[in-house]
């Protein structure tokens, strides 16, 4: 789990990747919460019960939990920073098809799209640390990645209250895609080309019995 494998990377690399990696945990855990104080604007603009936009927030938390298992055999059958950079943008591409949702069920597609990307990046982002730093510096880097992520949830029904009130619901997505360009630019200068831990078999009975039993303890 050290960086014994791993590519000599320069002080300036080793200094900026806890910050690249803590700004994707503050964007994922941000959007699980962001949401609770804006429904019933959002269910009024697009004409939908309440009670129904629940399903808005289900859709992200329950794709993040269904593909976080996977995300350690994807990262290392396609390499870590790709899939870490195609993580940033796909969370950002469905940040964009969120706030165009013209309906609850394309709202709800979108929200399927945005956690798949928040899915990848939390478990890749703990696991390039795991692999770019010594052990002696874990712990420190760790903690340094780990608040943003706690402060997210904190952050998001108070940051989400005050967009609805003074611009509009649209906003709590399209603040996604600024910081998401961002990310992608860090991603392809601050992350390097790091070894994956070697091809395993994917256990894909297991994946769908997990999932399963995810979506009927939904219900």
């Amino acid at each position: 789990m050290s960086n014994s494998a791993a590519p000599i990377m320069d002080e300036k690399t080793l200094r900026w990747m806890p910050w690249v990696i803590a700004i994707a945990f503050f964007m994922q855990s941000l959007d699980g919460t962001i949401l609770n104080t804006a429904l019933p604007s959002m269910a009024s603009s697009l004409a939908q019960d309440p009670l129904r936009m629940q399903s808005v927030v289900i859709a992200y938390m329950l794709t993040i939990a269904l593909l976080i298992p996977a995300s350690g055999w994807i990262a290392d059958r396609f390499g870590i920073k790709r899939i870490f950079f195609s993580a940033i943008l796909l969370f950002s591409f469905g940040s964009l098809l969120c706030a165009l949702s013209w309906s609850l069920n394309v709202l709800v597609a979108a929200r399927v799209i945005q956690g798949l990307g928040g899915a990848l990046m939390l478990p890749i982002g703990r696991l390039i640390v795991l692999r770019a730093y010594p052990r002696s510096e874990l712990v420190r880097i760790m903690g340094f990645i780990t608040v943003p992520g706690l402060l997210g949830p904190l952050l998001g029904p108070t940051l989400g209250g005050w967009m609805v009130e003074y611009l509009s619901w649209h906003w709590i997505f399209l603040l996604n895609i600024p910081v998401g360009i961002i990310g992608c630019y860090a991603v392809k200068h601050f992350i390097p080309d790091l070894p994956g831990g070697g091809r395993t078999r994917f256990d894909g009975i297991g994946f769908i019995l997990f999932g399963a039993a995810m979506v009927r303890c939904k219900k």
